[in-house]
């Protein structure tokens, strides 16, 4: 009988095929909506992978049936090697939610035990207590928690049957900022290992500093895959911030290499191909002062790769 792997091994033994999740043309629609539209989606193990689109783009359909909730209507889906469901049958992955599944009147450490008697085999309850950062509120009602210690204890729950995938929606929502910091660095270890990790989010900072990749989805498919620096390239240019006295903004706009201009109080917000040509002539043309040139944040993409005006 096969038994649930064992994340301190993960990285020595686990084979390197099959992958953590493949993906092939994986298509599903609610009547005359297309949700996911043939999406092809390749994950490695030990990889952390920020999944990110706007409302209806497609991300959570695609998470339930990487899950084993929903199938496709075509495509194929493996974890591991077997299906969603015999993945998640032998203990090979868990989901963070980020609400229910949860029983107020249990203590923190009575609510993971609960959990821990649904499988044959789990990491013990105090390790998974403290890798989530709760050990010292096990004697805590659930009720009592915090929105941030709930999820913290959703977290830990996941953690029981040391899945070799870990899947998570919104983790760090009711989290300060110290205990977002606290929990990704747990999730970076965990990698390091060899667990693999998908998050969606909509906190973008978290995925730019803690994703190996960003897949970013908009209308069912897949607009970008790549790492964050590949990803923030795909908007190409720089933005100018500079308070200019007297600005003349119809010339500005007309400057070779400027694609928008924004007010933002005293100072204007010029993007442009060519950062170079624009400082100089702000400086020998203009009484621009506090000029400052950043490169596209994700943001920046996020917004160009899925408003209604880009390309499909």
């Amino acid at each position: 009988m096969e038994t649930t792997p064992q994340l301190a091994t993960a990285a020595t033994d686990a084979p390197a095929s099959p992958l953590a999740i493949a993906a092939s043309g994986i298509t599903k629609s609610f009547g005359d909506v297309r949700a996911v539209d043939a999406v092809d989606l390749t994950v490695h193990a030990g990889e952390i992978v920020a999944f990110l689109g706007p409302n209806g783009a497609g991300k959570t359909t695609t998470i339930d049936m990487l899950l084993g909730l929903s199938k496709p209507d075509s495509g194929s889906v493996s974890i591991f090697g077997r299906s969603p469901r015999a993945a998640i049958a032998e203990g090979f992955v868990s989901a963070v939610l980020q609400t229910g599944g949860l029983l107020k009147d249990l203590t923190v450490r009575e609510t993971v035990q609960l959990t821990a008697s649904l499988f044959t085999q789990t990491r013990p309850v105090d390790e998974v207590l403290e890798r989530a950062g709760i050990l010292d509120i096990g004697s805590r009602m659930v009720g009592k928690c915090s929105g941030g210690q709930q999820q913290r204890l959703r977290f830990a729950m996941a953690l029981l049957s040391d899945p070799g995938l870990l899947i998570l929606d919104e983790p760090t929502t009711g989290m300060d900022v110290t205990g977002r910091r606290d929990f990704w660095n747990a999730i970076r270890e965990d990698a390091a290992r060899g667990r693999t990790v998908i998050f969606a989010t909509h906190y973008l900072d978290e995925a730019d500093a803690y994703a190996d990749r960003i897949v970013l989805m908009r209308h069912g498919r897949i607009v970008a895959d790549g790492s964050a620096t590949e990803v923030k390239n795909l908007a190409s240019g720089r933005t100018v911030r500079a308070v200019i006295p007297e600005a003349d903004v119809a010339a500005l706009a007309a400057f070779p290499g400027v694609s928008s201009i924004e007010s933002r109080g005293s100072a204007t917000l010029i993007s442009t191909s060519d950062s170079d040509a624009l400082a100089r002539h702000l400086f020998t043309r203009t009484d621009a002062h506090d000029v400052e040139i950043t490169a596209h944040g994700l943001e920046d993409v996020f917004i160009s790769l899925t408003s209604e005006g880009s390309a499909s």
